[in-house]
């Protein structure tokens, strides 16, 4: 069954891999990742992609309208994919100001329009190799445990995104030999998944965000942006 699905991202940032075969090397981005998931979705499978296309300008358009346009997009999407890159803050600016916060917010709450309610968005959030190819500024495999885990540091990430993070009401922990605090199962609303895996079996992953939103209420979401 095909989902409707939003991708919010850092357009310009430039600090990732270089994605063969969309752009030239000065002109990687993070937009070549969002084209190659917009074919992706057009041609391998059901998903209706509803963010902006690359040739779509709205770079004229006031914020106001531009937010509006995105916020329609939004309204009719039941999936968001953030795109977790490593320049995707904008030191400059407060995270209200900022595009990617405030579509995590418009994608968690339920918004009412002409008596339509929208559902909370089932979420996913992408991590996206850095210049040289490497996830470890967001994700690091740590080995205090027989069995391994990963340490995510979360602090790079907005503060809504972080939030919607390790949230489940009532996780399972157990403490590792350095003691550090080990989350199994699903603890996050918005889990963390590294390109490469998820281009491998993205529908895997895709309907595994669908699980977790039908449960949502074993959750503390998040909705507003935190000042």
């Amino acid at each position: 069954m095909g989902r409707k699905i939003f991708i919010s991202y850092k357009y310009w940032d430039n600090n990732v891999k270089f994605f063969t075969g969309f752009s030239q090397p000065y002109h990687q981005k993070v937009r070549d990742y969002v084209d190659y998931l917009e074919k992706y979705f057009e041609i391998s499978s059901d998903h209706i992609y509803k963010g902006e296309s690359d040739g779509e300008d709205l770079s004229g358009k006031s914020d106001p309208y531009i937010y509006e346009t995105l916020k329609n997009r939004l309204y009719d999407s039941t999936l968001t994919i953030v795109l977790i890159s490593p320049g995707m803050k904008d030191p400059y600016k407060t995270e209200k100001e900022q595009w990617i916060s405030r579509e995590i917010s418009y994608s968690l709450s339920e918004v009412d329009r002409g008596g339509r309610v929208s559902a909370t968005n089932a979420m996913l959030a992408v991590v996206l190799p850095d210049f040289n190819g490497s996830y470890q500024y967001y994700i690091n495999n740590k080995s205090c445990c027989s069995s391994g885990c990963r340490f995510l540091n979360t602090d790079i990430l907005f503060k809504i995104l972080r939030k919607n993070m390790f949230n489940e009401k009532y996780p399972s922990t157990r403490i590792c030999n350095d003691s550090s605090v080990i989350y199994s199962g699903d603890y996050s609303y918005i889990q963390s998944i590294k390109w490469e895996d998820f281009i491998v079996d993205s529908e895997k992953y895709i309907n595994k965000a669908y699980k977790i939103q039908k449960k949502k209420d074993n959750y503390n979401i998040v909705k507003r942006i935190p000042d």
